[in-house]
């Protein structure tokens, strides 16, 4: 089987489409982050040059320069000009103190690079420049600072991405690589499958995530379809050995017929007996494909709410009679008791209720009574239909619910040997819980179905 490129395959494909998305959340988150650091930094030293013009031009007492002159003259002094700038000019435009050349400059805040003021270095100033008293002072602050963070800021976030994206590679890669081998061991199994492996299954982690889920339906699925091929083989073979008898005994009958015909004896007797064996041959093949339609689940689109109690007081009105012309007694155990409704075929379960009434009343001596009883037993109504006849024995009552399988005592009485098979494949049907008890004496089949 051709296997599927990791990084063409669904599970990698969805790991990098979410590692795509973290990424461009990331990067919005960043960038936004980035702009707001930008933004603080830039009120905050604008903030630190007005507070220094103010401090600078509070010296200045009236028509007295000197104090103001001696404060320039000082700041520029105790600062160097990479980090701070200082200017003061008279209204002629001549340089009084400070440690630059002023340009013309509108009042207010503005940003000037280095070149533009004389000075060396590629860094910009942030400068406030205005009146005091006739006089034109500005002071400046270098963005440096700020641009050395800026740039340490899109460096780490540069390198978070990088990391981000190399972990979201490699996490898709090792994420998708998972759960491709899972996939692939699901379609190992089914190309197993495929090519008649029918004991081939998925293995389980156990997680219990929807993989696990979807592979235990998929298991199930499996394991009813190794059943069912394993019934139709269970079928041909006893076709094969069971329908045998009948068939040699209709050909011996019509050989008897061709033989009296020969002699001019009456055949009327023979052509009789071979519509009976045919009859009970078509009745056999009937019952095969009547439980081949109920396996293969088609009735369920019939299910609908039915009271079994109502189904157990039709079969006691149909077969009551019945069983009380073969020396029977057929009773409801106990009354009736509420039950609550289930989700089945009504026709069915009369025919599953018929099944086990007929192989009681076939089977059982005079004198049996044959009792039904239908009640609630926690979350599931709970049907029995008990007798104190023979019984089965332990180690037969599985090997009953085979096609076309009886056992021993009861070859000697009619019947195909499929009416506990069918009596299973309805209960299956149902979802229900089918088992075989000893009845102390006798036989107890309970079947437990689940409330609606």
């Amino acid at each position: 089987m051709r296997r599927a490129s990791l990084f063409r395959s669904t599970p990698f494909r969805l790991a990098v489409a979410f590692g795509s998305l973290f990424v461009l959340a990331f990067l919005s988150t960043g960038f936004i982050a980035y702009q707001i650091m930008k933004a603080d930094l830039a009120a905050g030293l604008d903030s630190t040059a007005r507070e220094t013009w103010s401090v600078v031009a509070a010296t200045y007492g009236g028509g007295d320069l000197e104090d103001l002159v001696s404060a320039v003259e000082t700041y520029a002094r105790l600062t160097k000009p990479e980090d701070r700038i200082f200017v003061l000019q008279d209204r002629a435009g001549k340089t009084l103190a400070g440690n630059f050349t002023m340009t013309s400059m509108p009042a207010g805040i503005t940003t000037l690079p280095a070149g533009g003021l004389g000075l060396s270095g590629n860094a910009s100033y942030r400068i406030v420049s205005g009146k005091v008293g006739d006089n034109w002072l500005a002071v400046g602050v270098s963005l440096a600072e700020t641009d050395h963070l800026e740039k340490i800021a899109l460096t780490s976030f540069g390198w978070a991405l990088a990391i981000i994206l190399a972990i979201a590679f490699a996490g898709s890669a090792l994420l998708a690589s998972r759960v491709q081998r899972r996939l692939d061991r699901i379609a190992d199994t089914m190309v197993a499958v495929s090519n008649g492996r029918l004991d081939a299954r998925i293995p389980l982690l156990g997680s219990g995530d929807d993989i696990d889920a979807v592979s235990s339906q998929i298991n199930a699925a499996l394991e009813r379809l190794a059943a069912l091929v394993e019934g139709m083989k269970q079928v041909s073979t006893d076709i094969a050995h069971d329908l045998k008898t009948p068939l040699n005994r209709l050909k011996l009958t019509i050989e008897s017929a061709v033989d009296s015909n020969e002699r001019g004896a009456p055949v009327a007797d023979d052509l009789n007996e071979a519509r009976a064996e045919v009859d009970r041959i078509n009745e056999t093949f009937d019952a095969l494909l009547r439980i081949a339609q109920i396996e293969a689940g088609s009735r369920k689109a019939r299910f609908a709410p039915v009271d079994l109690n109502d189904v157990a007081a039709s079969i006691i009105e149909i077969y009551a009679d019945v069983a009380e012309d073969d020396g029977k007694s057929l009773v409801i155990a106990g009354g009736y008791h509420p039950a609550s409704p289930i989700s089945g075929d009504r026709e069915l379960l009369i025919q599953m209720f018929a099944n086990l009434i007929e192989n009681s009343i076939r089977h059982c001596g005079a004198g049996t009574r044959i009792d039904i009883k239908v009640e609630n037993r926690g979350d599931k109504v709970v049907t029995e239909v008990a007798d104190n006849g023979p019984g089965i024995p332990p180690a037969e009552r599985e090997r009953v619910f085979q096609r076309l399988y009886r056992i021993e005592k009861s070859r000697t009485t009619p019947g195909s040997g499929l009416g506990l098979s069918l009596v299973r494949a309805i209960a299956d049907l149902h979802g229900a819980e089918l088992s075989l008890e000893d009845n102390r004496p006798g036989l107890r089949v309970r079947i437990a179905f689940p409330a609606k």
